[in-house]
């Protein structure tokens, strides 16, 4: 049984990538931009918000539109109002709905996150001490790739 069934043609997105504005420059438009070029279709404030759009309504439609949600963990990403909301409404669509979560660690330690949401450390992650945004867009694409991929029955 292939581990999440989450089909393309039922969302507008494959990714909504979730960070503090802090990280953007080093991690967040990188590794949108390598998604993209993997064929994602990739959820991220610069590629969607303009001149007069309501950041939250923008912002809602865009995680309920997205099969999966990237978090950029990082010391920036905890405690601002905009980062809390987004991972408060993945993670719910996690539990309710199944849909996945990519955690990168960007400058944090384990500890850090289990002091801040103990379940984001539950969930396998990367980390950009170890890995470069071009393997974790890799990663990403081919755990997104096997959301289409239909159960064999033997």
């Amino acid at each position: 049984m292939a581990r999440h069934v989450l089909s393309k043609d039922k969302y507008e997105y494959d990714v909504f990538l979730s960070h503090a504005t802090e990280d953007k420059d080093d991690v967040a438009r990188p590794l949108a931009l390598a998604l993209q070029e993997r064929g994602l279709r990739v959820w991220y404030d610069e590629f969607e918000f303009r001149i007069g759009d309501n950041l939250t309504a923008k912002l809602n439609a865009g995680i309920n539109e997205s099969r999966s949600g990237i978090l950029i963990l990082s010391k920036d990403f905890f405690g601002k109002n905009w980062t809390e909301h987004e991972l408060n409404t993945l993670e719910n669509l996690a539990v309710t709905e199944n849909r996945v979560l990519f955690p990168i660690w960007h400058n944090i330690t384990e500890a850090e996150i289990r002091a801040y949401r103990a379940s984001l450390s539950n969930i396998v992650a990367l980390s950009t001490a170890t890995h470069t945004v071009q393997e974790i867009a890799n990663e990403i694409f081919e755990v997104i790739s096997d959301f289409d991929v239909p159960d064999i029955k033997e």
